[in-house]
């Protein structure tokens, strides 16, 4: 796990003197909300329906224990003891008082970790897979190049007033779990017939009220240039980016509208003038970063055990967890855990502070004393000992944070919605609950499989509905709000963009659509093993329009 720099904590510091005289301005009256509000966003702060909002910064989505102690502390002092965590892998605070959010960030900067480009026309938190490092199907470990990143694009100053918002998302695995394709920028990191490490470069991608999935400007680029490619695609953006139009703002539509082509084109000619600049990474930069995110003392170990193999023969509910939330791990004898931020008694993401605090304990325990936080609102504690599973779930039972639900219908991404959000038309997390509540039953949402599904409750879309399997959108329709199925979406590496099925419905209505279209995949899959996605694929919408509107 990387260790910040004197650079890096003087940085910090500075940063929090500087924002605790903005506050208090504010507070004083010397500065209107107006006046201020372009300085709290640039501190992560905003203004939302009953308070203000923090978004915190989870690079790359790694935690340690003390970090999340500290966040438990801050839920619990500051807060009303509870956090959320978000699609961008961070942790967000919807009830901080202003006066203390100085406090907050000096808390935050004592565990390197702040709310610096968490918002504002900047680039944002850079995102990951969340198994990076740990996974058996990964090429390279994308979190030294993720680091990179963070390093070259914290206060850039040419970058600090981008026309929009910017996303950045890094894979290194077969499997792509970060969702690099509905970034501004996605990379993932592959290797060429020579065995060099380099990245595929695909720019464009986004949701939002007009969602388009990103295209491939470079199939190889090398390591070495991934900072001066970076830097020429934003300076191609800040220049002919569109200012004139908040929602034609954002790099997809300048690819879009300029053509893919000529898009590339205007970005290698900037990247062969700057491509021999020091932002050239030499080996030894690539070394340096990487030596912060050496594998940690594995020990040799069998990757069976008996004791373990029992308690699934003689333990259902214990059987159905390891079945559902554990991934194989790349060395022998341990394995990755979810942990599920998705039961009916909380929102999707929301994690109390006790429940982050006794995290904390077991990652110290069980996981080395790391955990990671995921795109799709659940955190991972990544390097458990086969021989120390039944012991973690026992725990995690006790805590609630043990639903065997992992890319099972019930593990539903949710952003806030009308419950918290100033932008929202409709609300998110009742819809959610009502739906986790139909169908928690472990035996349907098994024999379902690997299926996502979204919601959304604005035209922004931070609910991903547009990349869900199935996916829906709340909307205010005079006065009252509906809801908007979408089939066929995709966030992994065949991603997909959801096309509208037809009429929205009312929200006691939305519920049963759900389980109309799941009646369909269920009388119509070829076998137990064709996934919905597949299905929906191979059917096309007329069956499930036919079932929705008979």
């Amino acid at each position: 796990m990387y260790q910040y720099s004197q650079a890096d904590h003087q940085l910090l510091l500075e940063r929090v003197s500087q924002f605790r005289d903005q506050v208090q301005r504010r507070l004083d009256g010397e500065l209107s909300e107006d006046e201020f509000k372009q300085q709290r966003l640039r501190n992560g702060l905003y203004l939302q329906l009953h308070a203000y909002m923090l978004r915190v910064a989870i690079p790359y989505g790694l935690i340690s224990s003390e970090q999340m102690r500290t966040l438990a502390q801050i839920a619990r002092v500051h807060d009303k003891g509870y956090g959320h965590f978000s699609t961008r892998q961070n942790i967000q605070y919807n009830w901080p008082k202003l006066e203390e959010v100085p406090d907050i960030l000096d808390k935050l900067a004592a565990v390197e970790m702040h709310a610096i480009q968490t918002s504002g026309n900047c680039i944002r938190n850079t995102t990951s897979d969340p198994l990076a490092g740990v996974a058996r199907d990964e090429t390279e470990d994308p979190r030294p190049y993720c680091e990179l990143i963070r390093q070259w694009s914290t206060f850039h100053p040419e970058f600090n007033f981008l026309p929009r918002k910017f996303k950045i998302a890094v894979s290194g695995a077969k499997h792509d779990r970060a969702a690099v394709a509905v970034h501004d920028i996605g990379l993932r990191l592959v290797k060429n017939d020579a065995g060099e490490i380099g990245l595929e470069v695909y720019v464009g991608g986004g949701l939002g009220r007009t969602p388009m999935i990103g295209k491939l400007i470079r199939p190889f680029l090398p390591a070495k240039d991934m900072l001066t490619y970076l830097e020429a695609i934003l300076r191609v953006y800040n220049q002919y980016g569109r200012r004139d139009n908040m929602y034609k703002a954002r790099i997809k539509i300048l690819v879009h509208e300029t053509g893919e082509e000529v898009f590339r084109e205007q970005v290698e000619a900037e990247w062969n003038r700057i491509k021999d600049s020091a932002l050239e990474l030499r080996d030894e930069d690539i070394k340096a970063i990487k030596a912060h995110f050496r594998d940690p003392a594995y020990e040799t170990l069998p990757d069976t055990d008996e004791a373990f193999e029992n308690e699934l023969i003689t333990n259902p509910a214990f059987a159905r967890w390891v079945d559902s939330n554990l991934e194989l791990h790349k060395k022998a004898g341990y394995r990755i855990v979810y942990l599920s931020l998705k039961t009916k008694d909380q929102p999707p993401g929301d994690v109390t502070a006790d429940q982050m605090d006794a995290i904390a304990d077991l990652a110290d325990r069980y996981s080395l004393g790391q955990i990671r936080s995921t795109h799709r609102q659940n955190l991972v504690l990544s390097d458990v000992k086969l021989t120390d599973l039944f012991s973690l779930w026992k725990e995690l039972v006790e805590l609630d944070l043990a639903t065997p639900n992992y890319n099972h219908l019930t593990d539903i991404i949710s952003c806030p919605g009308l419950d918290y959000c100033a932008l929202a038309t409709a609300r998110s997390i009742p819809i959610s609950q009502a739906i986790t509540d139909r169908f928690e039953s472990y035996d349907f949402i098994n024999d379902l499989g690997d299926i996502s599904l979204n919601i959304s409750g604005c035209i922004n879309a931070c609910g991903h509905h547009h990349v869900a399997n199935i996916g829906i959108l709340g909307v205010n329709k005079k006065g009252v709000e509906v809801y908007q199925l979408t089939l066929g979406g995709s966030a992994r590496e065949d991603a997909s963009i959801g096309k509208i099925i037809g009429p929205a419905f009312t929200a006691d209505e939305i519920v049963d659509a759900v389980g109309k279209v799941l009646e369909v995949y269920l009388e119509n899959r070829e076998d137990p093993e064709e996934t919905f996605l597949a299905t929906y694929r191979r059917l096309g919408q007329n069956p499930f329009k036919e079932k929705l509107y008979d």
